[in-house]
């Protein structure tokens, strides 16, 4: 197998400046197996200002980084990995339009030069909190974090109902047959899977919410993999889904289970997410929000 990437449209500033320019189109997640989403208007994109050249006379950069879901009217859900290792200064805004990359455009041509307009044209700004125990190790990376935004400006803006969290230990109540015959959703902004094109394989779209169906692989205490293999009817996350939700039915409800974290290089076979039924997420979100 290849080496695990993380699910970010960016690990630093420099690598998400590259990767979102090579992107093209308007899909994302898989192009196999997936739709678009516009039913889950709790899924929203995080937008990153920052400054990517180190020059105060120059313009900062603005583009939609992660995937995240509202969680309660105020607080929205991410990883850790993409609310961490900006440079000084950064502005983080929440967008829960369903085509944050035509958002964006739109408001460049509008405010050409001003990120900060840009940014208040598509997201309403908030404070990014990261678990503190980040990045930590194999076993349990801590790589969960919130962004809290004014509960009020988010209901202007868009109408939404937060995501229904897991009790504590919910996937492992299930068991392993209980988890093979659960049906799970992935949902974020993300590109698609690797394509080979003449300068080498690429990964296009990104920046609309997207949603395909994922199966169950694998469980331990921090971690679900699910399976994105195509053959199998399912779809999957990339690059620009991480912090993006999980979903879980389980007795009948639509419950957000965990978030994508890392997964094969090309996108193409598990999406590695972090459990929020575990108890290191659930002792970081119940500083933010009432838990079940």
């Amino acid at each position: 197998m290849k080496p695990q990437l993380r699910r970010a449209a960016l690990l630093t500033a420099a690598a998400t400046a590259t990767l979102l320019a090579a992107t093209t189109g308007a899909s994302a997640i898989s192009s196999y197996n997936s739709e678009p989403a516009p039913e889950r208007t709790e899924v929203g994109a995080l937008v990153a200002q920052w400054d990517n050249d180190a020059d105060p006379a120059t313009p900062d950069r603005i583009d939609w980084v992660c995937s995240g879901t509202m969680v309660d009217p105020g607080t929205f859900l991410t990883a850790a990995h993409c609310t961490t290792g900006w440079p000084a200064g950064v502005r983080f805004y929440v967008s829960l339009a369903q085509d944050v990359q035509g958002g964006l455009d739109d408001a460049g041509e509008r405010f050409p030069g001003d990120p900060a307009a840009i940014g208040q044209a598509v997201g309403v700004e908030g404070t990014a909190h990261s678990a503190p125990g980040y990045p930590g190790n194999s076993a349990d990376s801590h790589d969960i974090a919130v962004v809290e935004v004014p509960a009020d400006e988010m209901a202007q803006r868009w109408s939404f109902t937060p995501a229904t969290l897991p009790s504590a230990g919910a996937l492992d109540e299930l068991g392993p047959r209980g988890l093979n015959g659960t049906d799970f959703v992935v949902a974020g902004y993300g590109t698609q899977e690797a394509q080979r094109g003449p300068g080498g394989h690429t990964h296009p779209g990104g920046g609309v919410r997207m949603k395909a169906p994922v199966t169950f692989n694998a469980l331990n205490k921090t971690w679900v993999r699910l399976a994105m293999t195509e053959p199998q009817g399912n779809g999957g996350a990339c690059y620009g889904d991480s912090g993006g939700p999980n979903f879980a039915v389980l007795d009948g409800q639509l419950v957000l289970v965990s978030t994508t974290i890392t997964g094969d290089a090309p996108c193409y076979a598990t999406n590695v997410t972090y459990r929020l039924d575990a108890p290191t997420a659930r002792a970081f979100l119940g500083q933010y929000v009432d838990l079940p």
